[in-house]
């Protein structure tokens, strides 16, 4: 004889606690689950996900043959002046910016390649 969800639902609700945990003990075994993919709470769906990354650093990698443009782009997005721009330049591979927008470093990637530095975005 072939039981209904109804049926099974109606039988559970006259169980005690302890005897639905037994339950849910027998079914995880059963068909090899845990009880997180029983009792999927969206909310655990959401803190799992890996959190989107707000905050970005502009790295430059190498500075190319265009060194007086890598300068200026530096002296220019940093607000450092001249001799720590070049310092900087001159130290890479080197952070030139930290936690920007996203919107921020893709623009700063841009100038330093465009430029014929390498970058990245970290």
């Amino acid at each position: 004889m072939l039981i209904n969800k109804e049926e099974i639902l109606n039988a559970i609700s006259e169980m005690s606690v302890k005897e639905i945990m037994e339950l849910v003990s027998m079914i995880e075994k059963k068909f090899d689950i845990t009880s997180n993919v029983l009792a999927h709470n969206p909310q655990d769906s959401i803190e799992s996900k890996k959190e989107e990354k707000v905050s970005f650093n502009v790295k430059l990698t190498t500075i190319g043959s265009n060194k007086v443009s890598i300068i200026k782009i530096i002296r220019s997005t940093t607000g450092l002046g001249l001799k720590e721009s070049k310092d900087l330049v001159e130290s890479a591979p080197a952070i030139i910016k930290e936690n920007i927008t996203k919107e921020n470093a893709d623009n700063l990637y841009k100038m330093l390649i465009d430029a014929g530095a390498t970058a990245e975005i970290i």
